[in-house]
């Protein structure tokens, strides 16, 4: 047993669970709809003789309701947080990814609140409760989109039967559409730290009701920077709530969060015995690479014998686009998430990826942070990850809920001392990655790769449909920069590249009524829209029998704007007045 944080935290609970016990597989358990990538059916081994939900004292609502998706004994970490968490106490969990937080705080969150048939159907005045006026009662706190999205779904699913309003707060979509859910009513609230103080602050989000409160991956959250908005928002929240807060690990900053906001938490970890940070079931394999035999090798390693779904990591958002669409183009079913792109276009490659219509998806470390998608069979550092940590949650998409994974890391020359410090902080022993590119023999019996297989797909294994396959929703996007189209102008479709160039306009220099030409000599020919023969009608005459000067003693003068004006005040006729009747004078 190990104390952590002040004197008032109470000790560490630690479950070991028996690594040499099979998981339960079973329908109950683990059932055969999984593959269709439920997010409630997505988690970690469940021994035989752990407690069902029921029999911990859960609603029967809920307990239905995660029956219905397969789920019936509670998980390694659930085991020991919903009895705390069902009695109302804070509570710190610790696990690694993939074991099943979510449930472990989303079911006592939920059987904390009121579902709105339960409340008064009247005011204290005898009037019918408007139910629109709901404010939140929990909030949860999480540091990506993605999760966001997940989390909200997870919770949704969970509290269906007891007709629980979930609402998911996030950056990158419209303002609209969140405001009218809130003012809809709504009882949880899941939402991304500067979204959630925005609206907060703007006063359209209430939070003075909030009795629950989670903080899920923590440390990410402190990683992105968001931790002083996490501690804005708790400030925000009445004192007297259940705090659960949820990290895969436990830096300074985060016991210094838990100190202050918290209050005599108890701190849960649940793991294994004698277990590293690393899942067993996933195989680790590292190679030097060259970077101009990268995409090469990578398209190699993807043809690799029983090979499912496939995540690749890399660390900067261009990287992470150009990979996909070389993939794309040498004919792999492949998708992009990063940052440069709008919300729409992510989650329409994520819903791609879990749903089989691509089997490759290329993120940052950022953008897929907490995605739990099943069977995931590879992951891929494209390029080597910046610290022990990171290499964690990168392998950590594969190898979930009792299955085999394997992990290959491309270490570049400049990287090696990198990758060597991630393998002495972890104890992998593989500090030195063997030199290795596309057509190296080791690399092919690895991964039982065919001897045949080059750097395209062959026609006949392209049996995904593709991104284009999935639908988009773009509709109140906001931020993300949508990549120009080729061949367009302004990146706009539709535009034409090369617009035909606007005719030059002929000009001509006159003085005092005459044409001069480019030498500056007069010229013979007229005015340009007069003719040589006919007088133009606005020309000044005396009368109609052509009793006025002669029309070559005085040259007509151009029209100019004002100028009528400036001739009549000065006495001068205007080029452009009617010849005065004299008959009718």
């Amino acid at each position: 047993m190990s104390r952590t944080g002040s004197c008032a935290r109470r000790e560490a609970i630690i479950l070991s669970v028996d690594t040499d016990s099979t998981p339960d597989t079973s329908p109950s358990t683990i059932p055969d709809g999984a593959e269709d990538a439920h997010p409630l059916q997505a988690g970690a081994p469940v021994r035989p003789d752990s407690p069902t939900f029921a029999e911990l004292g859960v609603r029967p609502e809920i307990v239905a309701a995660l029956a219905e998706a397969g789920i019936e004994r509670t998980f390694a970490i659930q085991e020991l947080t919903l009895p705390l968490a069902l009695a109302g106490e804070d509570v710190i969990g610790q696990a690694r990814t993939g074991m099943g937080k979510t449930l472990g705080f989303g079911v006592p969150l939920l059987q904390r609140l009121t579902p709105p048939a339960e409340q008064p159907a009247a005011t204290a005045d005898g009037e019918a409760a408007d139910r629109t006026k709901d404010v939140p009662q929990a909030l949860v706190v999480v540091p990506t989109r993605e999760l966001c999205v997940q989390v909200a779904k997870d919770l949704a699913d969970a509290g269906a039967k007891l007709g629980v309003r979930v609402t998911a707060i996030y950056g990158g979509r419209a303002y609209e559409p969140q405001l009218a859910a809130l003012r809809r009513g709504v009882d949880v609230v899941v939402g991304t730290p500067g979204r959630l103080l925005d609206l907060a602050e703007q006063r359209h989000l209430v939070l003075g009701r909030v009795n629950a409160l989670v903080l899920d991956e923590a440390d990410e959250m402190l990683d992105l920077g968001f931790l002083p908005d996490v501690e804005r928002i708790l400030r925000m929240l009445p004192e007297p709530r259940q705090t659960m807060l949820f990290s895969a690990t436990m830096p300074g900053p985060i016991i210094q969060l838990s100190r202050t906001f918290l209050t005599r938490p108890t701190h849960i970890r649940a793991e294994e015995t004698d277990q590293g940070s690393i899942h067993e079931r996933t195989r680790q394999l590292v190679y030097r690479a060259h970077a101009m035999d990268k995409v090469e090798l990578l398209t190699r390693v993807l043809q690799a014998k029983d090979r499912g779904l496939t995540m690749i990591f890399a660390r900067t958002k261009r990287t992470v686009q150009r990979v996909a669409d070389d993939l794309a183009e040498r004919g792999f079913a492949a998708a992009a998430v990063h940052g440069d792109l709008g919300q729409g276009a992510r989650e329409q490659a994520l819903r791609a990826f879990r749903s089989g219509k691509v089997d490759v998806l290329v993120a940052t470390d950022v953008a897929a942070r907490g995605i739990d998608v099943t069977d995931v069979t590879h992951v891929v550092n494209y390029q080597c990850p910046e610290d022990a940590k990171t290499y964690v949650h990168r392998i950590g998409r594969t190898g979930r809920a009792g299955k085999t994974g394997v992990a290959v890391t491309l270490v570049d020359w400049d990287e090696l001392h990198k990758w060597k410090t991630v393998s002495d902080d972890l104890g992998l022993d593989m500090a030195e990655a063997p030199e290795t590119y596309s057509t190296s023999p080791h690399l092919h019996t690895d991964l039982d790769i065919p001897e045949s297989a080059t750097g395209r797909l062959p026609i006949a294994k392209r049996t995904r449909a593709g991104l284009a396959a999935e639908y988009v929703d773009s509709e109140g996007d906001q931020g993300g920069r949508r990549r120009r189209d080729r061949g367009t102008r302004g990146g706009r479709s539709g535009e034409v590249a090369d617009p035909a160039p606007r005719p030059r306009r002929a000009r001509t220099r006159s003085r005092g009524g005459v044409t001069l030409g480019p030498d500056g000599a007069p010229v013979d020919a007229p005015l340009t829209g007069v003719t040589a023969n006919a007088p133009s009608a606005a020309a000044p005459t005396a009368g109609p029998e052509g009793d006025g000067p002669d029309d070559d003693a005085k040259p007509r003068r151009r029209r100019r704007r004002g100028g009528t004006r400036n001739r009549r005040s000065s006495g001068e006729p205007a080029a452009d007045a009617p010849a005065p009747d004299v008959a009718a004078s």
